[in-house]
């Protein structure tokens, strides 16, 4: 069988007749070998009804989500090529000829364009101003920038791929980040992508409400474009932090003069948060990069899997008890100044040059230790769960 419909399903019934006979039409048409797939999420409403007198394929999905309904129709797909549309009638499935010639010229994900930036078109009243103008082409620009995608609307849910290449990468999400994942997966592991122009019809449907909700699904979009994507969440924010830290330590370990301000001990104190916070983003970022990677999530390159491989849980913890050495000789030998002192008057200026680097370096010592211990936890191997839909 050549191609695979699949159509997610909850309480569709007032647009879902007109979907499937579309479907249905182009394959008598076109004279394809397909199938018309069901991908119900648990509908109370004559929507199962309508598919059985259709003739159409039903799978019943119990795991509630828009990623968990197409998961549930894709596993049951007998098609080398796998079409995604919803059933609210706003994707016309008389233009799934388009997905089909360009798939066949050997691209692994043909993606729909609704936008006017990649020659779409949107009918008048079938997407809200914030979602036409601001929601998705911002997002659509993250991914371009986070994670080099060659489309032009990444929300788009018209899309047509192999299902070799659906099973390679391994989708987790059972949510509406379904669809980003997707792409971005297809573009991290160096899938050929492709983009067609089709249109966004009006929603059909007049009594149900559509599915999507504006801030809490943009808000799931980019955070999940976050995890794909730790550099931009924790690495940078961190280099950038460890690097301002450092200067500020230096500037102050020498009183140097700025403008006429002389850095002194308080910038010491700025510093040491700056060196604390920007280490401790960095090692979020790297737990963040093994656990995406554990999760099938993300695909960390070969020189991460080689540091990874080097630092074990012994030589990590090796290193930061020298760490954390040096740190605690650093305010023992304050305490031994000031001992020599008769414990009387002490030069402040001078005293918090040595405690600050010392409790800083000490804090980072303890974070890095504990750092060991939780990427090792990660890094257990675990029994793979199968699930049946």
């Amino acid at each position: 069988m050549e191609l695979s419909i699949v159509i997610p399903c909850l309480n569709e019934e007032e647009t879902l007749a007109t979907c499937i006979k579309k479907c249905l039409s182009i394959i008598k048409d076109q004279n394809l070998s397909a199938e018309v797939i069901i991908a119900d999420n648990g509908s109370t409403d004559n929507s199962l009804s309508i598919a059985y007198s259709l003739g159409v394929e039903i799978v019943k999905v119990t795991d509630k989500g828009y990623g968990f309904a197409l998961m549930g129709g894709i596993d049951a797909a007998q098609g080398k090529y796998i079409l995604m549309g919803d059933a609210d009638d706003s994707y016309n499935f008389l233009e799934i000829p388009k997905f089909l010639n360009e798939i066949r010229k050997g691209y692994d994900l043909v993606q729909g364009c609704r936008l006017p930036t990649g020659g779409g078109k949107i009918e008048k009243g079938a997407m809200p101003f914030s979602h036409k103008y601001i929601g998705n082409p911002a997002l659509t620009n993250l991914a371009k920038f986070f994670f080099n995608v060659p489309i032009n609307d990444i929300y788009c849910g018209m899309r047509c791929f192999k299902k070799e290449m659906y099973l390679d990468i391994q989708q987790k999400c059972g949510g509406m980040e379904f669809a980003t994942e997707n792409i971005i997966k297809s573009s991290l592991l160096g899938y050929k992508i492709s983009e067609v122009p089709i249109t966004l019809h009006k929603d059909g449907r007049i009594n149900n409400v559509p599915h999507l909700r504006t801030f809490k699904d943009g808000w799931r979009t980019l955070r999940f474009f976050l995890l794909y994507c730790p550099k931009y969440l924790y690495m940078y924010p961190g280099f950038c932090l460890l690097l301002m830290g450092f200067i500020g330590f230096l500037c102050g370990l020498l009183n140097l003069n700025f403008l006429g301000v002389t850095l002194d001990a308080h910038t010491l104190v700025f510093s040491s948060l700056s060196v604390i916070i920007g280490f401790q983003s960095l090692l979020f970022g790297l737990l963040t990069y093994q656990f995406s990677s554990n999760e099938g999530l993300y695909f960390i390159n070969d020189v991460f899997k080689k540091l990874n491989k080097f630092f074990t849980l012994e030589k990590s913890i090796f290193i930061a008890i020298i760490v954390i050495a040096l740190g605690i000789f650093s305010l023992g030998y304050s305490i031994n100044k000031w001992r020599l002192l008769s414990f009387g008057e002490f030069s402040y200026s001078e005293n918090m040059k040595i405690i600050v680097p010392g409790v800083t370096v000490t804090a980072i010592g303890f974070q890095l230790i504990m750092y060991s211990f939780y990427t090792n936890i990660l890094n257990i191997p675990r029994k793979a769960v199968s699930k049946r839909y």
